[in-house]
């Protein structure tokens, strides 16, 4: 019997080389790769049968690889993998066409669980988001363009002042990590791309606070 065959993205080199030897049992592992743009060419490529990505990728994040591929005619399903338990990314992934969202300290026996589901033509969500992505997409979640987190906004107020991501999470104590997460679900949330758009955005709409008093 065929076995189905897995591309995975991860920007980690640790992670990555764990999800391999994790799927690597069950799976056609065709390839790994370290960022979206590679994402998107590897499956172009390779034609698998599922691709498993991180979220927070430099460059290319894994939501906007999926956006680009749902666009092309490659038949994949998509597992989005993330730190982060956020009922309203996960809504913002299924409505983008994501096959599935799993929690990376979840993952494991619930990847390989949805990767078989996903396979089966369903969807998998991590359970213990399933119950707020199902309110978010109903309608009944926070919106979108609605208030951010005070996190948030020092985030995005210092990366309007020009600082770089290490700035950023220097300034604010934080994870380099965590503070690209955070950029990348304000972008999700608002609809942009690209930095110099979330920049604009926040210079026309008043997106954070008055610039901070060092």
């Amino acid at each position: 019997m065929r076995q189905a065959t897995v591309l995975i993205a991860d920007d980690h080199a640790i992670v990555l080389e764990g999800l391999a030897s994790l799927l690597r049992s069950e799976f056609s592992l065709v390839g790994t790769v370290a960022d979206g743009a590679g994402l998107i060419e590897a499956a172009r490529q390779l034609r698998p049968d599922v691709i498993v990505t991180d979220v927070a990728m430099p460059g290319m994040s894994g939501l906007e690889a999926l956006r680009r591929l749902k666009a092309e005619p490659i038949a994949v399903k998509v597992v989005l993998l993330t730190m982060h338990a956020d009922a309203q990314l996960a809504a913002e992934a299924l409505r983008a066409g994501a096959s599935g969202f799993v929690v990376k300290h979840a993952a494991g026996k619930e990847l390989i669980a949805a990767i078989h589901k996903v396979l089966r033509g369903g969807r998998y969500l991590s359970p213990h988001l399933a119950s707020d992505v199902f309110t978010t997409l109903a309608g009944g979640g926070t919106s979108g363009k609605g208030p951010l987190t005070p996190r948030q906004r020092e985030v995005v107020s210092l990366i309007a002042e020009g600082r770089t991501m290490k700035e950023v999470a220097a300034a604010l104590r934080l994870s380099p990590r965590t503070v690209e997460t955070h950029k990348y679900q304000v972008m999700t949330a608002l609809g942009l791309q690209t930095t110099a758009e979330l920049v604009r955005y926040d210079i026309e709409h008043g997106l954070t606070a008055p610039p901070r008093q060092d």
